[in-house]
């Protein structure tokens, strides 16, 4: 691979990739390009991307500048096993979030709905809406997207492919790594693994708490967002120039992710990164927190 050019934000993911034939045949392979794991939970919100089933990320394909079509690939887990057939055959779409899945889920008799929690299919969720307590099924299984496309590499050629999609982002509706660690989960821990989340990050958001005491009183929201890069590694030889930029959105925002190397702001809202010569990390996916800052409500007077 000769080059990899990657622009992530909430809003859109852009890739371009050159690839140049080295060798005196044309080479013809199946590619894969595989999305970050999906897993619906009863806390934590995902955004639906698009709204076609067929293509929910919107993926959008261009070799040498020429549209092609690429083919989703969609499949359930839960507890490592492949529930994609019985997931279809119930009628429930395989999104784990959204509408139409939950009410899919519930619309179920008591014993196929028993039989989707006896399979970590789902978790009960109870609550009260002034008629008593009533209990409703959410999806938690986790959904595995690859998009697969016939490519051509003529020999001694280098091929242009470019991708772009509209991300499935996580979040919630406040910060929560600030809290203190409960039932053996260490919050503040696991952010500084996945995002590296350092202390002057930490100390600029506890800056903004209202009541240092309220942890979850920050004016943020969090986004999560992932790219699987790891398939970079199984080209031949390293990718000779990596650049990388992500994009906050908004300049009052805040963000953080894991880079070794030196990371240049660019803009408002950009952050530069290039290697020479670079292998995706081992055991290490791209993982961006962005923190949004909500303004407050104005004063009405």
């Amino acid at each position: 691979m000769v080059s990899e050019d990657l622009y992530v934000s909430p809003e859109q993911v852009r890739v371009k990739y050159e690839f140049h034939n080295e060798s005196d045949t044309d080479a013809d392979a199946l590619v894969a390009f595989p999305l970050p794991d999906i897993t619906g939970d009863g806390d934590f919100m995902v955004a639906i991307p698009t709204e076609d089933a067929q293509n929910i990320f919107g993926f959008e394909t261009l070799v040498n500048g020429e549209p092609v079509e690429a083919e989703l690939h969609q499949y359930v887990f839960a507890t490592n096993i492949d529930y994609t057939n019985y997931v279809t055959d119930l009628g429930i779409p395989l999104t784990p979030y959204g509408d139409a899945t939950v009410k899919a889920i519930n619309a179920l008799d008591d014993a196929t709905k028993q039989q989707l929690l006896h399979r970590a299919l789902v978790i009960p969720m109870e609550y009260d809406q002034g008629n008593g307590m009533q209990t409703e099924y959410w999806p938690v299984w986790t959904l595995r997207s690859t998009y697969s496309w016939e490519a051509h590499f003529p020999a001694g050629e280098t091929v242009v492919v470019e991708h772009k999609y509209k991300p499935s982002v996580g979040g919630t509706v406040a910060v929560t790594f600030l809290s203190q660690p409960y039932d053996g989960y260490d919050p503040a821990a696991e952010y500084a693994r996945k995002y590296c989340t350092d202390q002057n990050f930490v100390d600029t958001v506890k800056k903004t708490l209202p009541n240092p005491a309220e942890p979850y009183g920050a004016p943020f929201t969090e986004s999560w967002i992932s790219y699987v890069w790891s398939t970079g590694a199984y080209w031949s030889g390293s990718i000779g120039t990596f650049h990388l930029t992500i994009d906050k959105v908004l300049p009052r925002n805040l963000v953080s992710f894991c880079w070794d190397g030196d990371v240049r702001k660019t803009g408002p809202t950009t952050f530069e990164m290039e290697a020479k010569d670079w292998w995706p990390p081992f055991g290490r996916e791209l993982e961006i927190l962005i923190l949004n800052r909500q303004d407050p409500e104005p004063t009405v007077g």
